[in-house]
């Protein structure tokens, strides 16, 4: 994992009786040895989720032999701690893939497939890739308007061309295969990855095979988790600062002392969020929403404005309420929205993300009409029915913990690939002047993998 993580539950307090006693007699350490120095080199981050939970992430430098975890409080060891692990321990950057896919899923406790997956590669039999990258280049080959890379995965190295003029978000595409390919063998394939938001096959036409990040009720794309939540998986305790994890353990109000008030930020990328600024403006007592840019709607930025400056996210979460509302395709905040705590007002949506289709309403959400005509009237509703709330609020929850933690996006992408490669025909090859993007080298030791090119860079 790029940080792995585990919770802590004190069982016998809750969210009504925690104190910051709890956090102040809470301690955790984690050593191992290392190939080079005393020590293996780690960084541990503690989440206080407030409710008598904390989530440990840890993330190593180096690979780590021997691990151990102890677990304190007040000053003593918890049950059964400390907890050690036999064996190496490695870093998410080591470059040392096992060769059995399947034992690999398990071990990482994936699921065989995911009814999303089924559906989404349904119109696809056998099919001959050279062929349909073809037609791929041919029919969406707009340089101005449509961007998206062919890539193959051929002796588990990585390879792609790339097509239009605005290619930089290739870079998460890169990522997530370069990550997968450094834990375990990928089978040989070829795919097509939609650099742009929109999703690209509109229904009623020849299935061809472009995966997404975005899909939508009009079109066919296979979908694959957001570019957003896999950065924020693979980036764990690095670049990124908001995630499924951090979202949890950086929220200083309980339900109970939250504002009870529907709360938004955001740009003006659909006509909705204009909307959404007026009933705002009408109903201030339950409303606190402004937008933060003007890029597509800049004409009636004296109307909708001043723009205001933009918050931290984990300050969203000072209000009981969340609106999500689609931005040029679905908002992809809403997996933080949920993994926050906060009861979510979701915006029926053609859009969809990977994990749609698995949230049911008034278990994780509260839905709103698409022009936004019932939205202060199921907000109205959330207020009144307040143990309610609280309690879909806690669903949402559990649902980010149960889908949408780091292991779960890994978890999705390695199925999705299993299962696609399993429907391609032929032999797949490198085509010449194809790039081919390299692991980044790193300082790591692989032990007996038969699969390392080498035991200590």
């Amino acid at each position: 994992m790029p940080a792995r993580y585990f919770f802590v539950n004190f069982t016998a307090v809750n969210e009504n009786s925690y104190s910051r006693d709890l956090a102040l007699n809470f301690a955790v350490e984690i050593n191992g040895k290392s190939f080079k120095r005393d020590h293996c080199r780690l960084w541990i981050n503690t989440l206080d989720r407030k409710d008598g939970t904390f989530i440990v992430r840890y993330k190593l430098y180096e690979t780590c032999d021997e691990l151990s975890i102890s677990i304190y409080y007040k000053n003593k060891h918890i049950q059964d701690s400390p907890f050690t692990y036999k064996g190496l321990i490695q870093a998410d950057q080591c470059d040392c893939p096992e060769k059995d896919l399947q034992s690999w899923l398990k071990q990482y406790q994936c699921p065989l497939s995911y009814s999303q997956i089924e559906n989404d590669l349904k119109p696809f039999e056998q099919i001959n890739m050279k062929d349909q990258i073809s037609k791929i280049i041919e029919k969406y080959h707009r340089p101005e308007s449509t961007s998206f890379c062919h890539y193959v995965i051929k002796d588990n190295q990585i390879y792609r061309d790339c097509y239009g003029k605005h290619i930089g978000f290739n870079m998460f595409a890169d990522n997530v295969l370069l990550s997968l390919t450094r834990k375990v063998v990928m089978p040989d394939m070829e795919m097509v990855i939609n650099l742009g938001d929109w999703p690209l096959l509109f229904k009623g036409i020849d299935p061809l095979p472009i995966f997404s990040w975005c899909g939508s009720s009009e079109t066919i794309d296979i979908v694959m988790p957001t570019y957003d939540i896999t950065e924020s998986a693979l980036e764990n305790m690095g670049r990124v600062t908001l995630d499924t994890l951090s979202v949890q353990g950086n929220i200083e109000r309980r339900w109970e002392e939250r504002e009870p008030r529907a709360f938004w930020r955001g740009r003006d990328s659909r006509a909705e969020r204009l909307k959404l600024i007026d009933i705002a403006r009408a109903h201030p007592d339950l409303f606190n929403a402004s937008l933060t840019n003007f890029f597509f709607f800049r004409e009636k930025e004296s109307q909708y404005g001043p723009k205001l400056p933009h918050i931290s996210f984990f300050k969203f979460f000072d209000y009981k309420y969340q609106i999500n509302v689609d931005g040029t395709v679905a908002a992809y905040r809403l997996p933080y929205l949920l993994a926050g705590g906060g009861l979510v007002l979701k915006q029926d949506s053609p859009y969809y993300e990977h994990f749609y289709e698995q949230l049911q309403p008034y278990e994780h959400y509260v839905p709103v009409k698409r022009d936004l005509s019932d939205l202060t009237d199921q907000l109205l509703w959330a207020i009144k029915h307040d143990d309610k709330a609280k309690n879909i609020a806690k669903n949402a929850r559990q649902f980010a913990n149960d889908n949408l933690l780091p292991q779960h996006i890994i978890c999705y992408h390695a199925v999705l690939f299993s299962e696609w490669s399993k429907k391609i025909s032929g032999k797949v090859s490198v085509k010449e002047g194809m790039t081919h993007v390299p692991q980044d080298k790193f300082a790591c030791h692989c032990g007996n993998n038969d699969n390392a090119s080498h035991e200590e860079l």
